[in-house]
């Protein structure tokens, strides 16, 4: 299954057009992504921002900017759903939840998680074989039992 080039929001008011390949497949369990995405792990990925454009709906996306953080979120004020963040790098990070939609309720291969970031502020632990760094993933992994 390939990347899929579209991806809209659940009303279908904002389209993406993805190009390219994500610079990072992650889950994070960092405090501000659970915080500022509403889930006890953020599974997306990274993309240089010109992989990212807005094809449809521009005018009708919204951006919430965090309060103390370097992030932001676009989303369409329609339905509610957020298209794409921009952290704290740059990077365009884009929900899993769109590609999985957008294939059937399959995320492709090449868009699975390589890894666990900032495990050590998990709320629920997780039980795959990826490597689990306990904050960025130029830092130390999570060993079992530890």
């Amino acid at each position: 299954m390939q990347i899929p080039a579209t991806l809209e929001c659940l009303c279908g008011q904002v389209q993406l057009r993805i190009a390219g390949e994500p610079v990072a497949r992650a889950n994070c369990h960092c405090q501000a992504c659970r915080d500022f995405y509403a889930t006890p792990v953020f599974a997306a990925t990274a993309w240089e921002p010109a992989n990212v454009v807005v094809a449809r709906g521009a005018q009708h996306l919204a951006t919430y900017h965090h309060a103390t953080r370097q992030l932001q979120r676009q989303f369409c004020p329609q339905c509610g759903e957020t298209l794409f963040g921009i952290n704290r790098l740059g990077m365009s990070v884009v929900p899993n939840t769109l590609f999985a939609r957008a294939c059937g309720g399959a995320l492709p291969d090449a868009l699975q998680p390589a890894m666990h970031l900032f495990y050590r502020h998990r709320v629920l632990d997780v039980d795959d074989a990826l490597p689990k760094y306990l904050d960025g993933w130029d830092g130390p992994v999570h060993k079992a039992g530890f």
